[in-house]
């Protein structure tokens, strides 16, 4: 895997994983919608900062605005694109970027919630890989700037996961795996559904509490009132996905069968979870700045992801015949937050 590498979608995850790998000598392509962006990373390169001395560095790159991506036509196709895009561009940054894959090119979600399905019905099931940014918290600053808002993750936690759809091992998510390495621990998945899952139920506790309430993470998850909350919507989150028969994995730092007990009143799981949640909120985990993606996009008045998180549980529980309060509740939230609402923890609590 020492080919052409794009990456549509240069924010905290694609912006991320792209300059380490042209910064380890890997040919790298860049594509954005956001003009700015793509005139900095141009001008000065890409910058990325972390929580760590060594994290802080430039990397000059090829970046591309979304219409000069014709331009790849002119120069070797490319063998692997990640999608780094929100959710709901999912399909038109496949469409973008397939006429340009190679014979054997892939398309890898580089994204939050469960995007291979869209990918595969545009390239196709046998071109479709996952690789999940388990660990890994950050944000777009500035243009030609990405922050990582949380430590490297390192073994034997993996800050990524990289799967087939299929579950198998394989030699190609075995490379792939060895090249995401490069910016921070990787594992291969033999179970990509279920580390999907796992990682929206994280998703589903924190992201809309943080864009419904205006918070940042640590002030989040210092509010017992929220952290309550969470953990109702995690443990709905579990309840669903054991009921779509996914074999779920560490929801964060959580064991799935402890959130579960302490969303249904455990009072010894909810001691455990909660302590957990607490600990996060330490300096030497994440930083003051740390807020979800959905937190930010309302801060800088973007379509959130609500739909594609929450609200893919809360359809997924009334298709199963099941209940999901916590999360109707949040959805609500945000969506009166994205018509103009104002945030709070009220928004939520009432």
């Amino acid at each position: 895997m020492n080919g052409h590498i794009a990456v549509v979608g240069a924010g905290a995850m694609g912006g991320y994983l792209g300059a380490y790998l042209a910064r380890s000598g890997h040919n790298v392509t860049l594509i954005d919608p956001w003009p700015d962006h793509v005139a900095a990373i141009r001008r000065d390169g890409l910058a990325l900062e972390g929580m760590s001395e060594e994290e802080n560095f430039s990397v000059e790159m090829r970046a591309l605005d979304i219409s000069d991506v014709p331009q790849i036509a002119y120069g070797p196709p490319v063998d692997i694109a990640f999608i780094g895009v929100k959710s709901y561009d999912t399909g038109w940054a496949t469409r973008l970027i397939a006429p340009y894959l190679s014979t054997d090119g892939i398309v890898v979600s580089l994204q939050n919630c469960i995007n291979e399905p869209e990918i595969a019905g545009i390239v196709g099931w046998g071109r479709t890989l996952g690789c999940i940014p388990a660990t890994i918290a950050g944000d777009v600053p500035a243009p030609g700037r990405v922050r990582r808002n949380n430590r490297l993750s390192g073994l034997p936690n993996h800050a990524y996961r990289v799967g087939e759809v299929h579950g198998r091992i394989t030699k190609r998510a075995e490379e792939l795996a060895a090249l995401v390495s490069v910016a921070d621990s990787c594992r291969v998945t033999t179970n990509l559904w279920g580390e999907r899952w796992s990682k929206l139920c994280i998703n589903a506790m924190r992201n809309a509490l943080s864009a419904a309430t205006g918070l940042a993470g640590n002030d989040r998850d210092s509010d017992p009132r929220l952290r309550r909350f969470g953990i109702a919507l995690g443990g709905e989150a579990v309840r669903v996905g054991k009921a779509l028969g996914y074999s779920l994995e560490k929801v964060g730092r959580h064991d799935p069968e402890a959130l579960l007990l302490a969303s249904e009143g455990d009072a010894d799981a909810y001691a455990e979870i909660e302590a957990q949640m607490i600990e996060e909120t330490s300096s030497s985990l994440r930083s003051a700045a740390q807020r979800p993606s959905m937190g930010q996009d309302i801060l800088k008045g973007r379509r959130t992801e609500i739909d594609e998180m929450n609200g893919m549980i809360v359809a997924e529980a009334t298709r199963l015949g099941l209940s999901a309060p916590a999360n109707e509740r949040v959805v609500a939230a945000v969506r009166d937050v994205e018509r103009g609402g104002k945030a709070g923890v009220h928004q939520v609590l009432g």
